[in-house]
C-alpha cells in the first residue's frame, strides 16, 4: 500500500490534531526525525548530570539526619529531608504533563514514538531514595539524543548510564580475581560478580532472547563489565580495582588484556551492536511495536538488511521501516497502549498547557497517572527489564477497557472545560477512519461529554 497522510499521523505519530497538520508524504514524515529537536527546546526536562546533583543533595540530607538522631537538630533534618523528597515526588507528576504536551503540540510526532520505543527498549529504573524518579533524566540524556543516530553510540550510552547500573546491580558487581574479589575471598565473601546487565544486554538490548550465545558468553561479557560503577560525586566510574584482570572472550573474540580498561567495554559493546543477529532483533522489535504483532516478513527483512548496510545507522534504520508497502496496511493495526491513547485524546482535544497548571500533584495523579495504572501501564514503571508488552491481548482486558472508557468520560471535560461537538470532533480525531457506526453515535450521544468518550473509547480511536 502507499503512504497516507492519516496513518502517518496515527500509527508513525502521536494521532491527528485540530491544529497540527499530518505529514504530507514519506520525505515530511522522515524529516520529523533528522531536524531540529523542537519539542526538547519548547518543554525541556532534566538531564542526568542535574538530577546526580540532587542524588548526591538528598543522600547527604539523609546522612544529616542519621548522625543526628538522638538530639534536638533530629526533627529539622528529618524535615528536611522529606521536604526535599516530597518537592521531587511532585515534580514526577510535572514531568509527565512535559511527556503529554510533548504529544499534544509535536509536529514531531515520529520523534516522541521512537523516543518512547528505545526508552522501553532500553527499560532502567532507579530503585532506591529519589534515584527511583530518575527514569525521565535518564532518557533525556542517553536515549533522546540518539534516535536518529548510531545504534552502538546509544548502546555504550545507555551501558554506561547510571541509572542502567543501578537498575541491574552493575554498579555491585566485582571481577573474583579482582583486587577487591580477592579480598572479599580472602574474608570468606562471595566474590560478588553481577550478570544482569550481561544477560540484558545479551537477550534483551541486541541479539535477542534466541541469539547465538552461551551462558559462557554471558559471565564473559560480565566479567568484562566489572570495574563500572556509578558514584554521585562523579557520575559513572570505571574502578580498575574491582575489574577481572585477564581477558574475556565473548562471542568468539577476545577482549582485554594486562590493564582492564573501559575501552575494552566499549569495543566488545560495538561488536555486538554490529552483529547480525541485532539486526534481526532490531528490525522486528520496530515492526511489531509499530504496525503488527504479525509482522510481514518482507518488511522486517527490509529494516534489518537496512540496519545492517549502514552499521546501525537508527536514521536509515527509520526510513526503512517507514518506506515499505507493508507499513501502511490497515489489516492489523496495533492497539495503542494506555499512554498512546491517553495522550492522542489530548492531541485530538488540542489541550493546552494551561489546563495543566493548575494541577496540584494529588489531581495530575488522579487525572493522568492512576488512569494509566488501571488501564495496565504504570507510568516508567515497567515490571521488568524487558519493558512493557507488545502484544494487544495485554492491553485489550475488560479492566484495561473500563479504565479507558471511564477516563474518556469524565478528564477530557474536567481539563478543558468546553468539549468540541461530537460531530465535528469525529471527524478532527479519525478523519477517514469514522465508521458509520462511530458517526452515528456521536449524532446521538445525549450530551457533548459522553459524544467525545464514545469517539475516544471506539474501536478506530484506539488501533494505530
Amino acid at each position: 500500500m502507499a503512504f497516507q497522510p492519516v496513518t502517518a499521523a496515527i500509527r508513525f505519530g502521536c494521532g491527528l490534531s485540530p491544529v497540527v497538520a499530518p505529514p504530507a508524504d514519506l520525505a515530511s514524515l522522515f524529516e520529523q526525525i533528522v531536524g531540529p529537536d523542537e519539542m526538547a527546546a519548547a518543554y525541556p526536562l532534566m538531564e542526568f548530570d542535574a538530577f546526580q546533583a540532587e542524588i548526591l543533595e538528598y543522600r547527604d540530607l539523609v546522612r544529616a539526619r542519621r548522625k543526628a538522631r538522638g538530639t534536638d537538630g533530629f526533627q529539622a533534618r528529618r524535615k528536611a529531608a522529606n521536604v526535599f523528597r516530597k518537592n521531587i515526588r511532585q515534580r514526577q507528576m510535572r514531568w509527565l504533563q512535559t511527556h503529554m504536551l510533548r504529544r499534544v503540540d509535536t509536529r514531531q510526532g515520529l520523534r516522541e514514538r521512537l523516543v518512547a520505543f528505545w526508552a522501553d527498549h532500553f527499560t532502567a529504573q532507579g530503585k532506591g531514595g529519589i534515584a527511583r524518579w530518575g527514569t525521565t533524566p535518564y532518557v533525556e540524556t542517553s536515549i533522546r539524543p540518539h534516535v536518529a543516530g548510531s545504534f552502538a553510540d546509544m548502546l555504550v550510552d545507555v551501558v554506561t548510564a547510571p541509572l542502567m547500573l543501578m537498575y541491574l546491580d552493575q554498579d555491585r558487581s566485582i571481577g573474583p580475581n579482582s583486587q577487591m574479589g580477592i579480598v572479599r575471598r580472602n574474608k570468606g565473601r562471595p566474590s560478588g560478580l553481577n550478570e544482569n546487565l550481561a544477560r540484558e544486554v545479551l537477550e534483551l538490548h541486541t541479539l535477542g532472547v534466541n541469539g547465538p550465545y552461551t551462558q559462557d558468553d554471558v559471565r564473559q561479557l560480565a566479567e568484562l563489565f566489572t570495574g563500572m560503577s556509578f558514584q554521585p560525586e562523579v557520575g559513572f566510574n570505571f574502578r580498575k580495582p574491582l575489574a577481572e584482570p585477564g581477558t574475556e572472550t565473548v562471542m568468539g573474540k577476545t577482549y582485554g588484556g594486562s590493564d582492564e580498561h573501559f575501552s575494552h567495554v566499549e569495543e566488545a559493546l560495538r561488536d555486538i551492536a554490529a552483529h547480525p543477529a541485532t539486526a534481526a532483533h532490531i528490525a522486528r522489535k520496530l515492526v511489531v511495536h509499530f504496525v503488527s504483532d504479525t509482522p510481514d516478513p518482507a518488511h522486517v527483512a527490509h529494516v534489518e538488511a537496512r540496519f545492517n548496510e549502514t552499521g546501525g545507522n537508527l536514521a536509515e534504520v527509520t526510513a526503512a521501516l517507514i518506506e515499505h508497502p507493508a507499513a501502511w496496511e490497515t489489516e492489523r493495526p496495533n492497539v495503542k497502549q494506555p499512554f498512546e491513547f491517553v495522550s492522542s485524546s489530548l492531541r485530538a482535544l488540542a489541550v493546552p498547557a494551561a489546563a495543566f497548571e493548575p494541577l496540584n500533584e494529588r489531581q495530575s495523579q488522579a487525572l493522568l497517572a492512576t488512569p494509566l495504572a488501571q488501564m495496565g501501564q504504570v507510568w516508567e514503571r515497567p515490571a521488568g527489564p524487558d519493558g512493557f508488552p507488545e502484544q494487544d491481548d495485554a492491553w485489550i482486558t475488560p479492566q484495561g477497557l473500563a479504565a479507558r472508557l471511564n477516563w474518556a468520560v469524565t478528564v477530557p471535560r474536567i481539563l478543558m472545560g468546553d468539549l468540541p461537538d461530537p460531530r465535528a470532533f469525529v471527524d478532527t480525531a479519525l478523519g477517514p477512519r469514522a465508521t458509520d457506526a462511530v458517526r452515528f453515535a456521536a449524532r446521538a450521544s445525549e450530551s457533548v461529554h459522553e459524544g467525545v468518550a464514545l469517539i475516544l473509547s471506539s474501536p478506530a480511536f484506539q488501533r494505530l
